[in-house]
């Protein structure tokens, strides 16, 4: 079998939009963000206890879901423009802006209140680099944009366990 040069580069006379430095470490932080989110969503889905547990549980899967879809789109869209996302454990851990969570089991009430928080604070997180990165590349921005959309919605509909009439 004959080894084939797998090398992808531009077509001769095109340059490929590449991301700056800034733009890099823009999406990089949505990127440990919805990682983090994702992870503390999946820590709470196994640990809720309480009232209305099965619903919120079920819930909490869409919620991470959402998470994964988007930090999977996130670091993707990094790759097409020649950065290197970095997801790693200890990556998120020291550079989320997301606080830490209680581990162990949780109620309902408590878990409702800080997932809508963690959601609310991700999405500001893509809302505080959104204006950089459109001014460098509105496609890009674009895909904030369903971040921060998707996000709010599901903070919005989580936060709405705990509301009463």
């Amino acid at each position: 079998m004959t080894a084939t040069n797998t090398t992808t580069s531009a077509p001769t006379g095109l340059r490929p939009f590449t991301a700056s430095p800034e733009l890099e470490a823009n999406l990089q932080k949505v990127l440990v963000d919805l990682v983090a989110l994702h992870l503390e969503g999946k820590q709470f889905h196994w640990n809720v206890v309480g009232a209305n547990f099965r619903d919120l549980h079920l819930q909490l899967d869409e919620i991470v879901e959402v998470a994964r879809e988007h930090s999977d789109t996130v670091a993707e869209r990094m790759r097409a423009l020649y950065a290197v996302p970095d997801g790693s454990p200890r990556t998120v851990a020291e550079t989320t802006s997301l606080p830490r969570q209680l581990t162990g089991e949780q109620g309902t009430t408590a878990v409702v209140n800080a997932m809508t928080e963690l959601l609310y604070r991700t999405a500001a997180t893509a809302r505080e680099v959104h204006d950089a990165v459109d001014a460098e590349d509105p496609s890009t921005a674009d895909l904030l944009h369903a971040v921060i959309v998707d996000l709010e919605k599901q903070a919005w509909m989580l936060s709405s366990e705990n509301r009463r009439a």
